[in-house]
């Protein structure tokens, strides 16, 4: 009985979080479509990261995540930096919420109605993006990193953020990552109006695939 009472509690919990999450969303999506510098904010992330894909959803510092982070652009990723860059990139975003940075005037016109995170939530909200953040390739490990059967991996992952540990993932995990990750560059090259050229390298999405599956974590 104790254990259904806990189950129910727990599912209730997390329909809560999604709703709220969800509304969060919509409020910042809607404060972009009104407001000039709204097709800016939304280019500065990819939409490819969901709700749902959040580690550890229900903690706080998850929670904290939406509620901020939505508020200038789509929601990121922890995995999308490492551990020791997250802390100079996410006092920069403080500064700008605050309606200070590099743009001047404009800054504090863009951020008008944009909360700022007190003290104690941005510790909350540092730690949780340090936990979950990108975990580096240790090349001593996977040596084949340099070899031929890594060069499509290392090409194409080195482009946006440190190569990521194959451990990170199962094997049957890592294909949906390996896709999310090709709609981000896609979307990447949209934005800054790019169009692929026949002399550039092209992703060869079976050899990163290979690559990641054959050192994946197991089990």
């Amino acid at each position: 009985m104790r254990y259904l009472v806990a189950l129910s509690a727990a599912l209730v919990a997390t329909v809560a979080f999604a709703q709220d999450a969800e509304r969060l969303v919509a409020q910042a999506k809607k404060r972009w479509a009104e407001s000039p510098h709204g097709p800016m904010l939304e280019r500065i992330l990819p939409p490819t990261f969901e709700i749902a894909q959040l580690p550890e959803r229900k903690s706080r510092g998850a929670r904290l995540l939406v509620r901020y982070c939505v508020q200038c652009h789509n929601l990121p990723n922890p995995a999308m930096h490492h551990d020791a860059k997250w802390p100079g990139i996410f006092e920069r975003m403080v500064v700008r919420m605050r309606g200070k940075g590099n743009m001047g005037e404009l800054m504090y016109e863009m951020m008008a109605g944009v909360e700022a995170p007190i003290v104690g939530e941005a510790e909350v909200l540092l730690a949780y993006l340090r936990k979950h953040s990108q975990r580096p390739l240790d090349p001593k490990k996977y040596p084949a990193v340099n070899e031929p059967e890594g060069q499509s991996f290392k090409l194409a992952c080195q482009q946006c953020h440190v190569l990521p540990d194959p451990k990170r993932h199962k094997a049957s995990e890592w294909p949906a990552v390996v896709a999310r990750m090709e709609k981000n560059m896609e979307w990447m090259n949209r934005v800054v109006g790019n169009r692929p050229e026949p002399d550039e390298p092209q992703l060869k999405i079976e050899e990163i695939n290979a690559f990641l599956i054959k050192y994946a974590r197991k089990g």
